[in-house]
C-alpha cells in the first residue's frame, strides 16, 4: 500500500512539472505573438500618413518622360489632352530636353518590354532618371511624378523605379490600386509631398487641371 501511495505521489508530481512547463511555453508564445502585431504596426504606419492636397502653380512647356519605358507615359499624355494640357513626350528624355521647361512629367512604372525596345537595362534606366531629375533640380524645374498603372505597374521590376521619381517630386498623383501596400506613399510622406490618389486613371484628368490651373 506504502509503495502504491509511493507511486501515485511521484505521478502527481511529474503531471504537475509538465503542466507548470507547458503554461511558460505558452506565455512566451503570447509575448511574442503581441511582439509581432506592434512590429506589423509600426511597419505599416506610413501607409495611413496623411499627405498635403494638391494645388495648382505649375507651368508649361511640360516635358513628359518615363521612370521604367512602360506605356503608362502614353496613357498620361492622352489625359493630359483631355485636360487640354499640351506635353511634350520624351521617353528617354535627359538634361539636354529641359531647356525652357517649367514642369517634369515623371510616368512611373516599369515594362520589360519597353526597356528592350529602348535597348536598356533597368539600371541604366534608374542612371537616366536619377541624372535627369538633378538636371531638373538644379535649373528649378518642378516635378510631377504620377504612377497610374495600378497593381500591375508594381512588382520586381516597377518597384525599382519608385523611389528617385517619388522622393523627388513636388507633387504626386497615384491610382489607388498601385499602392495597397502604402509603399509610394511611405516614399511621399518622407517629404510631405503634395498628392491625390484616385479610383481610376480617368480620374488624373481633374487632377492634372488642378496642377496646372
Amino acid at each position: 500500500m506504502k509503495k502504491l501511495f509511493t507511486a501515485l505521489l511521484c505521478a502527481a508530481l511529474t503531471f504537475s512539472l509538465l503542466a507548470s512547463c507547458g503554461s511558460g511555453n505558452s506565455g512566451t508564445n503570447a509575448n511574442n505573438n503581441g511582439n509581432n502585431t506592434s512590429a506589423n504596426q509600426s511597419s505599416g504606419s506610413t501607409s495611413d500618413t496623411e499627405l498635403p492636397e494638391l494645388t495648382g502653380g505649375f507651368e508649361a512647356p511640360i516635358l513628359l518622360t518615363s521612370a521604367g519605358q512602360s506605356a503608362d507615359s502614353d496613357i498620361i499624355k492622352t489625359l493630359c489632352t483631355k485636360a487640354n494640357i499640351t506635353v511634350e513626350l520624351e521617353n528617354q528624355a535627359t538634361a539636354e530636353n529641359l531647356d525652357g521647361v517649367k514642369t517634369l512629367l515623371i510616368s512611373v512604372g516599369g515594362s520589360s518590354k519597353g526597356l528592350g525596345a529602348a535597348g536598356i537595362d533597368a539600371d541604366q534606366e534608374i542612371a537616366r532618371v536619377q541624372d535627369l531629375i538633378k538636371a531638373a533640380q538644379e535649373a528649378d524645374i518642378k516635378i510631377v511624378a504620377m504612377h497610374v498603372g495600378g497593381a500591375p505597374r508594381r512588382g520586381d521590376l516597377s518597384d525599382k523605379f519608385l523611389a528617385d521619381p517619388f522622393h523627388a517630386a513636388d507633387a504626386a498623383v497615384v491610382v489607388s490600386t498601385g499602392d495597397s501596400d502604402g509603399l509610394i506613399r511611405g516614399l511621399l510622406a518622407e517629404n510631405s509631398v503634395p498628392t491625390a490618389y484616385v479610383g481610376s486613371q480617368a480620374d488624373c484628368i481633374g487632377c492634372l487641371t488642378t496642377l496646372f490651373s
